[in-house]
């Protein structure tokens, strides 16, 4: 294989409001929990069981910070598309600590609002803050624009009447 991909996808709740930090360059970088549950119905006892996983969410986007911040409270449902990246650091006892994060940089990377937000929306940002698309069924998973909506006539409307053969 020539290449290799480093792309994470998660559709899950707030854990906590999003925290904003600055770097030394002035920078923000804005973090938070996201907790994705699987469900599942146990087949010897018919009880349902539910599983958690905790992501720790930071974002390096100046655009999609902003709208994290303003936007996402803790247990805002979110649908987001990073990357995983491994850190090692020293902890305040001294001790070497690694963590895994799930890291939107500054390029190629979503965030979209599945809550509702004073109506029945959701709304997706691009990696310039630009908003990506608005439906009434809770938001876009894809990437939309002018060039990529689904607006061409279908088949049978583009024919006329020259191309029926009887």
């Amino acid at each position: 294989m020539a290449g290799s991909v480093n792309k994470v996808i998660l559709i899950g709740n707030l854990g906590r409001d999003p925290e904003v930090r600055r770097l030394n360059s002035g920078d923000s970088v804005v973090s938070f929990s996201l907790a994705t549950t699987e469900s599942w119905r146990d087949k010897s006892s018919g009880e349902r069981k539910d599983r958690t996983e905790w992501h720790n969410i930071v974002i390096f986007n100046e655009n999609l910070g902003k709208i994290a911040e303003q936007y996402c409270k803790k247990g805002s449902k979110v649908y987001l598309e990073g990357q995983l990246q491994t850190r090692e650091y020293t902890d305040k006892d001294g001790n070497q600590r690694r963590t895994t994060e799930v890291v939107l940089q500054r390029f190629c990377r979503e965030l979209t609002l599945l809550d509702s937000r004073g109506g029945a929306r959701g709304e997706s940002f691009d990696d310039r803050g630009g908003a990506l698309d608005v439906s009434s069924s809770g938001g876009s998973f894809g990437r939309t624009s002018p060039m990529e909506s689904d607006r061409r006539p279908s088949r049978a409307s583009e024919m006329i009447d020259d191309d029926i053969p009887f």
